[in-house]
């Protein structure tokens, strides 16, 4: 799940993007946001020194960009919606495009690609599922609000959720079979685990709470209630066997206030709970406006679960990384500027953005690397503009945007 708790969201953020790529090393498929089951992770080992395969600059009038919706990829194509509400394809070793689809208004949306068919939502408020090979309009469901949050695919269902709206069940015809109420959450984000969807908008009694709902049973296992959290900001969950982890934010005018949780995922007993406040290494950043940007992003404070651990980014400037089983510091790495992105593991390796600053550390946007076992820094790379959404992982490519406007594809440097 992700989960924004403002009800009062405007998602401003203009998140567009354009590839071509040419790669002679094999595929794998990224067809859902953070990757298979939600993790953040790939077995694939990418290993530093990378170089860049392939960088874009999107045409946008010099605007930097405040959110970035990552791509998907399936057999070789790549997939992804745009701010000038197409919906593109590409071929991933040629970077020509295979179609283009029109919505109606921008496309901010994470998609999913099954066997035959991609699906999206869309600000013109419907979700599409368009065919693979040809870009096709297979059918639209309208909503009657934007569809900013991820969308799934799991076993007979088609799952998305509109802004202030509903989270949508839908056949895989594009027919509905049932609704959740959503009257406050925005840029919804979830995953689908056992029959059951982590995390759901609370019931319509508790509306700004959110839970744990069983689709089968159609009830929820548990309820969250978010004032006790004292946050404005909840991220998307990871599981990794009886355990679901996510993180919180709130800022009060001074400080941010993160926490990071463990819960059971059947019960909802709260197993651990690590509180911190921020730290902003050697910069002095205007933390409102920090706080701002991150509300744009989807995968914001997302986790990655790599072995026993759970490793946290893209909040302050202290990448964590907590024993799965009882919250306990394993290591910590703290920078001179903010991090900018959530993490993704390749392998051992844990790939991620720095915000950068040039006044206080000398250094603008970088891609860092590090030891997913210790934290110890592998590598850096300067870049044009700094990482917006994680990087996702594509056999043995690595690719991601920046907040300048540049798509890059990285590989490996033999």
């Amino acid at each position: 799940m992700k989960a924004i708790a403002r009800a009062r969201m405007v998602r401003c953020g203009l998140i567009a993007l354009l590839l071509g790529l040419a790669s002679c090393s094999g595929s794998s498929d990224w067809v859902q946001f953070r990757g298979a089951g939600g993790r953040g992770a790939t077995s694939t080992r990418i290993s530093p020194p990378l170089g860049v395969k392939w960088k874009f600059r999107l045409q946008l009038d010099g605007r930097t960009l405040r959110s970035f919706n990552p791509p998907v990829v399936k057999a070789d194509t790549i997939y992804f919606g745009s701010a000038d509400g197409n919906f593109y394809a590409l071929d991933i070793e040629s970077g020509y495009m295979d179609w283009v689809f029109k919505s109606g208004a921008a496309i901010n949306s994470v998609p999913y690609a099954d066997s035959e068919y991609v699906y999206f939502g869309s600000q013109d408020g419907k979700a599409y599922a368009l065919t693979r090979d040809s870009g096709l309009e297979s059918w639209n469901f309208p909503t009657g609000r934007q569809v900013n949050s991820s969308v799934e695919r799991y076993k007979d269902f088609i799952i998305f959720t509109s802004d202030g709206g509903e989270s949508f069940f839908l056949n895989p015809e594009g027919e509905k079979i049932f609704e959740i109420p959503n009257p406050v959450w925005y840029n919804h984000t979830f995953q689908m685990y056992d029959d059951v969807m982590y995390f759901a908008p609370g019931p319509l009694s508790n509306p700004h709470s959110f839970g744990p709902y069983d689709i089968k049973e159609q009830r929820y296992l548990w309820v969250l209630e978010n004032f006790g959290f004292n946050a404005v900001w909840y991220s998307f969950p990871a599981i990794r066997g009886d355990l679901i982890f996510f993180s919180t934010a709130g800022f009060d005018g001074f400080e941010w206030n993160l926490a990071f949780h463990a819960y059971h995922r059947v019960t909802g007993r709260e197993v651990w709970r690590y509180e911190d406040f921020s730290r902003w290494g050697a910069s002095s950043p205007d933390l409102e406006a920090l706080f701002l940007r991150g509300l744009d992003l989807l995968d914001f404070m997302a986790p990655s679960v790599w072995k026993d651990l759970v490793i946290y980014s893209g909040g302050d400037a202290v990448v964590r990384a907590f024993d799965a089983e009882t919250g306990a510091i394993r290591w910590e790495r703290e920078f001179d500027s903010p991090v900018s992105s959530a993490p993704t593991v390749a392998g051992d390796r844990l790939y991620f953005g720095l915000l950068g600053d040039e006044l206080s550390s000398g250094s603008g946007p970088q891609l860092i690397c590090l030891s997913a076992r210790n934290g110890t820094i592998l590598w850096r790379m300067d870049l044009e503009g700094a990482i917006l959404s994680a990087p996702v992982i594509a056999g043995k490519r690595l690719m991601f945007g920046t907040d300048q406007s540049i798509f890059y594809i990285l590989e490996e440097v033999f």
